[in-house]
């Protein structure tokens, strides 16, 4: 056995397109909702200029310059961006030291030490730095054209218009954004849901795997077969073992190695004259049984199967449809490897999955242990015994065959966790940008509300003392926000099915057209409106309109 070192960039797309896909669209999430974080806190920043008016007025009137006023709400957002964006980069100093730490893989333990080094705090400063002259810049336009005069007269800057503002459209997109990240993450979460309760092609509960190569023990060319055969009818013997099955490579931990082939008419065999590209397994006459693999048609193989009879594979459905047409003409015919081999296919079983589970329907083959021998060797023992019991009956089993025999035992829904690894990161990672997402979307809303309340006090207070009802006056206090609710949630579903796509090469059975998740996400999304409209609501019914109009 040998092993090669490379680059992975010199070999091709080692992350593959859809990762790298995702991962992209990770980075665009996260400076997007570092743009809503500026939009809210510039929100939040214009409400408080509008509360603190009459102040900024009297200021002016003595004497005051706009740029000293200026100056003040600058610093007050350089203060809270940098303390935020050091709680921000402890707080990530401190996820990092635990991804350095984490083994996601138990079967294959990776340690890598990641530590920021000093790019990454100037890029972290700048941020700040940005970020605070991003919303900070918000009110600039409100006290330059604050007139003092006609604020301690009216109590106001300026009124409501009907006007859309960069600010509503900031708050739109940040809407638009949140919306997009709930829909895909419980897109992801869905799509993880059905992969965990879904067919693989295989039934990986009650079976344990007992994974070898003889290689390493000395065996080869036909003591090879013969010890398969040993330890197949070995375990066969255990109490309580149902069936035991041998494959050379483990479908999805594994992969599975691919084959050109060709029509049987086909004279030809260059890779330009390939009918398909099928994945190739060698398996043991009891393997399908084991694996608990549906036989639709045909009949499996025997221990007859050896190299003094035809060649003979048992094929899955996708691959009878795309060489024979069918699968009712795939039984009995034949087809040619590249070596110019003829093969019979006797029977049909199930698709499956083989290299990952968001791939679409492979062609695959398999051809008997005995024709294709492998010192790799994966077996499958199906019980229902307690996997711990079964543990150590087995290793003792494998013991006795061969102590210089190296061997590893484990549950096949163990061995799946690679397969479910990205499934599950890109499920959290979504979980993640969606909760900040919402939180955003919370305060941003908020602060478009409270804004508009404190806009329109004394409106309000005018309307109250005339007799509007409490109905009438949220209308007016909340309209807006409401609006540009509806419009942002409606742009982000529509945009987070779009971009859902893309988790369909990552979460396996992630559908971005789900009812459930829709319906999901609109109703998340309004009791966010809700959540984040009812404390201005509460400010708005709890004006006095006596003492407002005696302040004003």
């Amino acid at each position: 056995m040998t092993f090669s070192l490379t680059r992975p960039g010199l070999t091709g797309d080692w992350l593959g397109r859809p990762l790298r896909a995702f991962l992209t669209g990770l980075m665009l999430l996260a400076g997007l909702i570092l743009l809503a974080a500026c939009a809210n806190l510039g929100s939040l920043f214009a409400a408080r200029a509008a509360d603190r008016s009459r102040e900024v007025a009297v200021r002016l009137a003595l004497g005051s310059g706009p740029m000293r006023i200026l100056r003040q709400l600058f610093t007050e957002a350089m203060l809270i961006s940098l303390i935020g964006g050091a709680v921000g980069l402890w707080g990530s100093i401190l996820l990092l030291g635990g991804l350095s730490a984490w083994e996601p893989l138990p079967t294959a333990p990776i340690h890598i030490p990641i530590h920021p080094g000093a790019n990454v705090y100037a890029v972290a400063l700048l941020l700040s730095l940005v970020s605070a002259f991003l919303f900070g810049a918000v009110p600039v336009r409100q006290v330059l054209h604050t007139d003092p005069y006609q604020v301690i007269k009216s109590g106001s800057t300026a009124t409501v218009g009907r006007r859309i503002t960069v600010r509503d459209l900031l708050l739109v997109v940040q809407i638009a954004i949140c919306a997009v990240l709930v829909t895909s993450s419980m897109v992801a979460v869905r799509g993880l849901v059905r992969s965990l309760n879904s067919t693989f092609g295989f039934e990986p509960r009650n079976a344990m795997l007992v994974e070898t190569a003889l290689s390493m023990a000395g065996y080869s060319g036909d003591a090879v077969p013969t010890m398969q055969k040993r330890m197949i009818d070995a375990l066969q013997t255990i109490p309580g073992v149902k069936s035991v099955g041998l494959i050379d490579r483990l479908p999805l931990y594994y992969g599975a190695n691919s084959m050109n082939v060709f029509s049987d008419k086909t004279s030809d065999l260059r890779p330009a004259n390939t009918a398909a590209e099928a994945m190739v397994y060698n398996v043991s006459p009891e393997y399908f049984d084991a694996a608990q693999t549906r036989l639709l048609a045909g009949r499996r193989f025997t221990w007859h199967d050896d190299k003094t009879a035809p060649r003979v594979a048992v094929v899955n459905r996708e691959f009878a449809g795309k060489i024979f047409g069918s699968a009712n003409n795939a039984i009995g015919s034949y087809y040619k490897l590249r070596d110019g081999s003829r093969i019979q296919v006797i029977g049909i079983v199930e698709d499956g999955k083989y290299s990952s589970l968001a791939e679409d329907p492979q062609p695959a083959m398999f051809f008997p242990v005995l024709q294709s021998s492998s010192t790799q060797a994966a077996l499958v023992v199906r019980s229902n015994r307690d996997p711990q019991q079964l543990t150590a009956t087995v290793k003792s089993t494998m013991q006795n065959l061969d102590a210089a025999l190296p061997f590893t035992i484990s549950t096949w829904n163990h061995e799946l966790e690679s397969a479910l690894f990205p499934s599950r990161m890109a499920t959290l990672s979504l979980g993640v940008l969606g909760t900040m997402g919402a939180m955003l979307s919370i305060t941003g809303i908020f602060g478009m509300a409270t804004y508009s309340v404190s806009k329109r006090r004394r409106e309000l207070g005018i309307r109250m003392a005339l007799g509007a009802q409490r109905k009438e006056v949220l209308k007016a206090a909340l309209g807006r926000a409401f609006k540009l609710l509806a419009f942002g949630s409606i742009a982000g579903l529509l945009l987070g099915i779009l971009a859902s796509q893309v988790l369909a090469y990552i979460v396996y059975s992630a559908t971005p057209r789900d009812p459930l998740v829709l319906a999901a996400a609109v109703l998340a999304m309004f009791l966010l409106g809700l959540l984040a409209t009812w404390i201005p609501a509460q400010r708005a019914l709890s004006i006095d309109p006596t003492m407002l109009l005696r302040e004003e």
